[in-house]
């Protein structure tokens, strides 16, 4: 047992959050989101919707403030600038729990597959919230 962490975070989650390096990706899927076939290191939270894991995911893992871009998710199909309700959820969570908050950014549908083939993780989640993908560039912990 363990004091003040998330009850979320099982210890497979959290060995891959503890193994990513500064710049690695992860990515929080929803329960359509093909994550087995996007990557070798699928951690599933079935049941537990995507907004609950980007909220204990970041109670532990700092976004990255080195780019432009250390949230990002996939754009609506033929409406590419509307904002899904999970979505707006997603960047009220960001601007509340992470030490460096950023603007969610987007992808187009596939770019957003091919750009999570090339992350570090996938936590695939119960969501079944349309749009309930994100993906999370790890920051680093400095000495304060």
């Amino acid at each position: 047992m363990l004091r003040n962490l998330n009850r979320l975070l099982s210890p497979d989650i959290l060995y891959t959050l503890a193994t990513m390096g500064h710049g690695d990706e992860i990515v929080i899927a929803d329960a359509n989101f093909p994550g087995d076939s996007c990557t070798d290191r699928l951690v599933r939270l079935d049941g537990i919707s995507a907004t609950e894991a980007l909220r204990a995911v970041l109670s532990v893992m700092p976004l990255d403030s080195f780019v432009a871009d250390p949230a990002i998710t996939m754009q609506v199909v033929g409406a590419p600038d509307d904002v899904p309700p999970i979505v707006a959820e997603f960047q009220n969570i960001i601007n509340e729990t992470a030490d460096n908050p950023a603007q969610i950014q987007t992808l187009e549908r596939f770019a957003f597959y091919e750009r999570t083939k090339q992350t570090y993780a996938i936590i695939q989640t119960g969501e079944l919230r349309l749009y309930g993908n994100i993906v999370l560039k790890k920051g680093v912990i400095s000495p304060e």
